[in-house]
């Protein structure tokens, strides 16, 4: 069954990441692993530029509840990525993201990624953190990219 893959129209915000030699695995292209970081770091860097605070010492943090990649074709080394961003929803503790991850010209993606944030009380430790709502410096830059 044919996948219907998303281009850059679906996506809000945009950076770019620089591929590394590293990135590739034996087989020549990006490594799994490395698709999810680029998940990690695209909604983690939108939340640092647009709140302008270390999300990390915030009362509330998003732990990530939930991830999936959908890959379309190859990419790797030595090309930049580019990475879209969009939230498909916004609930009352918890944030759902799509990146799409471009490379070359294509105005389709390479991949998609679901990434699911659920915010949780930072004062406690690992094991220990009760779900909470989602702050509002968060909710205010999420927000604009609801699609």
């Amino acid at each position: 069954m044919p996948q219907d893959v998303p281009t850059r129209d679906d996506y809000v915000a945009w950076r770019t990441a620089t591929t590394r030699w590293r990135d590739d695995d034996a087989y020549g292209h990006l490594n799994n692993a490395t698709y999810y970081e680029l998940f990690d770091t695209a909604v983690n860097a939108h939340l640092y530029e647009v709140t302008g605070v270390d999300v990390r010492a915030l009362p509330q943090i998003g732990v990530v509840a939930e991830t999936g990649c959908r890959y379309f074709r190859e990419i790797g080394f030595p090309e930049p990525v580019e990475m879209g961003l969009v939230v498909d929803k916004v609930g009352t503790s918890s944030i759902i993201y799509r990146i799409g991850l471009f490379q070359g010209p294509s105005d389709e993606a390479a991949a998609e990624g679901r990434f699911v944030h659920v915010y949780v009380d930072n004062s406690r430790g690992a094991g220990e953190r009760p779900v909470t709502p989602v702050p509002e410096i968060i909710r205010a830059a999420v927000v604009p990219l609801l699609r």
